[in-house]
């Protein structure tokens, strides 16, 4: 604090504002410059980030075999084949729905909009065939102007074919041996704080926790949003009812903005095939399923690992969105709700909480842990499958 006798020339007010702004333009650089990385290296961040994911979702899974007895290796293959298997069935129903209804589809779709124009021009507003005409042939004018742009776009997503490629071949070996070696992998790299470690590993476990989580709760509540759609749109006879029931589970883990998107689509498709009556009939259900999802199964299955404000959802979802695109706002809300389980963790320097997984004991080194780390608590059988998948 500068003085000049007993005047004090910067109050104390003022100056716990600049030190407080200038730990802030400090901590703003440093988070610039970590998105300006990330940003150049999405190539592998994206991979890695689904990874993440994906190992929350399946290492359930792979520890109930280790705990069956099963070698590390062969618990991993396991569930990797068993992940493969769903994904092929899923696709395989997709493909074979969209490939016999969507014939039907287009006749549909031209039958009701035969039907609209004829409300159009024999209902109360009395629209006139000619102009009627003027309308459709400007929509076709706007499409045949665009067919350049559509052109180079194809073209555009054929030349990064092989990237997308090798980023699925990089996720499917991050994710293979973060459910095999994911407990040492995670012993070595907090060993490196040195005297930080427990605290390091506390909010490891805790980030780890929150996250499976939110993605085995969102993927439950996914499956039960995609099936009840399915069921409404295969009781009312709308064609590709399965790849649009799909198209809502995938949507669903974008929160407010996919499931937007995807009953805007599923309610379209519904209004071409069906009619106007079909269509309100489909959105009724979809906002009352919605509210029902909100208010019952989000607080009963992901509000105990993610307890965010809608308002605090929406930015991060905006940011994420800004950022990285579809990818960027579907990791957003995760990683938003990783760091804000993880930063109590770091800060306190004995747990507060309840009891959580052990921490190097006194007399030890951190960097050496007395027992591996994981994410999730180890069982005392770990070791030794560990041991013997080497």
């Amino acid at each position: 604090m500068l003085t000049d006798g007993p005047t004090k020339l910067v109050p104390p007010v003022l100056a716990r504002m600049a030190a407080w702004s200038a730990c802030l333009i400090l901590v703003s650089v440093v988070v610039y410059f970590f998105v300006q990385g990330i940003a150049r290296l999405t190539f592998v961040a994206l991979p890695v980030a689904i990874a993440l994911l994906l190992t929350a979702l399946l290492f359930p899974l792979t520890r109930s075999l280790r705990e069956a007895g099963m070698r590390p290796i062969y618990a991993t293959w396991i569930t990797m084949f068993v992940a493969l298997a769903i994904l092929v069935g899923i696709g395989w129903l997709v493909g074979a729905r969209a490939s016999d209804e969507f014939p039907n589809l287009v006749q549909q779709v031209q039958v009701t909009v035969r039907d609209v124009q004829n409300w159009l021009i024999t209902g109360p507003l009395h629209i006139k065939e000619a102009q009627l005409t003027s309308y459709v042939d400007e929509i076709a004018t706007m499409v045949n102007a665009q067919r350049t742009a559509i052109t180079s776009t194809v073209l555009t997503a054929g030349a990064v074919a092989f990237e997308v490629l090798a980023s699925i071949v990089l996720l499917l070996f991050v994710t293979f041996f973060l459910l095999k070696d994911g407990d040492r992998i995670w012993a070595w790299f907090y060993g490196m704080f040195g005297s930080v470690a427990p605290r390091v590993d506390r909010a490891g476990r805790a980030a780890w926790t929150t996250l499976s989580h939110y993605v085995q709760g969102t993927v439950a509540v996914a499956a039960v949003h995609g099936v009840i759609m399915g069921i409404v749109l295969a009781g009312m006879g709308v064609p590709l009812w399965a790849p649009l029931a799909v198209l809502i589970f995938f949507a669903s883990f974008i929160p407010i903005v996919g499931i937007f998107f995807a009953g805007t689509v599923a309610t379209l498709v519904t209004l071409g095939a069906k009619g106007p009556v079909f269509a309100l009939i489909f959105l009724g259900v979809l906002i009352v399923e919605q509210q029902l999802e909100n208010h019952v199964l989000q607080p009963l299955i992901v509000g105990r690992a993610l307890n965010f404000h809608p308002l605090a959802i929406i930015i991060v979802l905006a940011v994420g969105g800004i950022l990285g695109g579809i990818a960027g706002a579907a990791v957003a809300v995760p990683i938003a709700a990783v760091i804000y389980r993880a930063i109590p963790e770091l800060r306190d320097k004995q747990p507060t909480r309840s009891p959580g997984p052990p921490v190097p004991k006194a007399g030890t080194s951190p960097s050496t842990p007395s027992t591996p780390s994981a994410p999730e608590p180890r069982e005392p059988g770990d070791d030794e499958s560990a041991r013997r998948s080497e």
